[in-house]
């Protein structure tokens, strides 16, 4: 296949990235190509290699995945076109024959620990836990002996030749990972009526109130933001960068507004996307923030302007 029908995702085979990358309906016609890091990922679709590459980047239990938010924050720009949540379940890989007085060593993802911490202090207090480039890549390490278990999906079992100890283990009821399905800039989808828009922006100085002037271009406009946070640039001690999420779509007047106020206070912004929400839920718009209340305003200053009175 080409590249244009290629979609990369975090490997190797068996992770929660591939089976909520499976979940869109377009990969039934994608090659699917697993990739050792979420960099390697995004920089395939960077280097032309991949039309889209599918990672995770934030989950309800430990927050943003910071290689996502990072790598989206740096290097040539990417977009987001598409998020998918999946619900996340761990199982208790081991090789056959394992059983639980046997473990000494458990690996697994790093964003994967404190959803299980709880369960591994119950069942498992003495175990040393290991971490992994991904949790599928945890199960291969199973595979190959270096470690006595892994915390995986369980559907990574059969790949790996592997027994699901234990399963639907997790700390935390309804614990979800979000994934962003990232390409090349492009002109944004049309808005549904239920949408996000993803931006990072760094502030133009750092001055008592710098934050709170950036919250009240979204208040003002009526956005309701849904996820804020702040990333260290690399610069030195206190200096941050912000990825935020917000209700609505760019060509909404309310967002466009709020981006353009952005805009004017921030050093830099970098536009993620504007996409559809996975939950499909509609944003409440308040009254005196819809797009005729913006006309309405608009058409206004231009009659005082035109001196054809208020």
């Amino acid at each position: 296949m080409t590249a244009a029908s290629r979609y990369t995702y975090l490997g190797p085979e068996g992770t929660f990235t591939e089976a909520a990358l499976r979940s869109l309906p377009e990969s039934a016609t994608r090659e699917l190509v697993p990739m050792i890091s979420v960099p390697a990922a995004l920089d395939a679709v960077r280097a032309g290699d991949a039309a889209g590459a599918l990672v995770p980047i934030e989950n309800s239990v430990e927050g943003g995945v910071s290689a996502t938010v990072d790598e989206l924050a740096s290097g040539e720009p990417l977009m987001i076109y598409r998020e998918v949540l999946l619900p996340i379940a761990f199982a208790l890989l081991v090789r056959p024959g394992t059983t639980l007085a046997d473990i000494k060593t458990v690996t697994g993802h790093p964003v994967a620990q404190p959803q299980v911490r709880g369960w591994l202090a119950q069942h498992l207090p003495q175990a040393q836990w290991e971490s992994a480039a991904s949790n599928a890549d945890g199960a291969r390490l199973v595979q190959e002996g270096r470690y006595d278990a892994a915390f995986a999906g369980e559907f990574a079992a059969a790949t790996y030749g592997l027994d699901p100890l234990v399963t639907e283990i997790h700390d935390a009821d309804n614990a979800t990972t979000r994934f962003v399905l990232t390409g090349r800039p492009a002109r944004p989808a049309a808005p549904t009526g239920a949408d996000k828009t993803s931006v990072v922006l760094w502030l133009r100085d750092d001055h008592p109130g710098a934050l709170l002037e950036v919250l009240q271009e979204f208040a003002t406009c009526g956005v309701n933001l849904m996820r804020i946070e702040s990333r260290p640039t690399g610069a030195g001690i206190g200096q941050y960068s912000f990825s935020l999420d917000c209700e609505g779509h760019i060509s909404e007047r309310r967002v466009g507004e709020a981006l353009m106020g952005l805009r004017r206070l921030c050093r830099d912004i970098r536009f993620l996307g504007s996409y559809p929400r996975a939950d499909r839920v509609a944003a409440t718009v308040r009254e005196g923030t819809t797009d005729p209340d913006f006309l309405r305003a608009a058409d206004w200053l231009t009659r005082c302007l035109d001196g054809r009175g208020a």
